[in-house]
């Protein structure tokens, strides 16, 4: 996979009120809304955030520059650096999931939060976590299961955290901000079980 590009240059001093965070945390952001709630408490909690958009499950290519471009406005809204966004990574999903479509939401989590664990060991960050955490529709325990085994393979930290409580109050704050709002998971499997007529089956 080709290696992220940094947007931004890192200021020298913490941002925000926070002039000693507890830990330098990398923020793996699946979509702009979902990383508003992640945000807020991490903050709350002292830490300094960068964001990172890793995310090769978003088909097709205008579906993720949509959902890069929300991305890119929360993190600006928030002051937050997005300095690691990977290419559109089709066709590498695609390989890793062909032949196991039953398993790919799994293989998805662990693509997406193996990049940013490595991103992370590369950045010297002190620990990672995922806005996926906010989420009622994703598998925590898959998640947690995958943040665990990359960050065992990269020798970093992965903070498992439960968000779902106040993921409404991450859907009004994005929506009274204009984000832009998707309404599938990601990949082109989970865009046919969206909209795919009742009673047909993919081939």
């Amino acid at each position: 996979m080709p290696p992220a590009a940094a947007l931004h240059s890192r200021p020298a001093e913490p941002r925000g009120a926070h002039k000693k965070p507890a830990m330098r945390i990398l923020l793996h952001i699946c979509c702009g809304p979902c990383a508003i709630v992640p945000i807020r408490a991490l903050r709350a909690d002292g830490h300094d955030v960068d964001a990172a958009f890793l995310n090769p499950n978003i088909h097709p290519y205008q579906e993720y520059e949509r959902r890069l471009e929300a991305a890119r406005e929360v993190v600006d809204a928030f002051d937050v650096p997005l300095p690691f966004v990977d290419e559109y990574g089709l066709t590498a999903f695609l390989r890793a999931v062909v032949r196991s479509e039953d398993e790919r939401c799994s293989i998805c989590y662990a693509l997406r939060l193996d990049r940013t664990a490595e991103v992370v060991a590369a950045g010297g960050y002190d620990a990672f976590t995922t806005t996926m955490f906010v989420s009622t529709q994703q598998d925590h325990d898959a998640i947690r299961s995958a943040g665990e085994a990359a960050a065992s393979r990269h020798g970093v930290e992965f903070l498992i955290r439960d968000w779902r409580d106040r993921v409404m109050d991450g859907v009004r704050e994005s929506k009274a901000m204009g984000h832009y709002r998707q309404q599938y998971c990601g990949c082109i499997y989970s865009e046919w079980d969206r909209y795919r007529p009742k009673g047909r089956d993919a081939a």
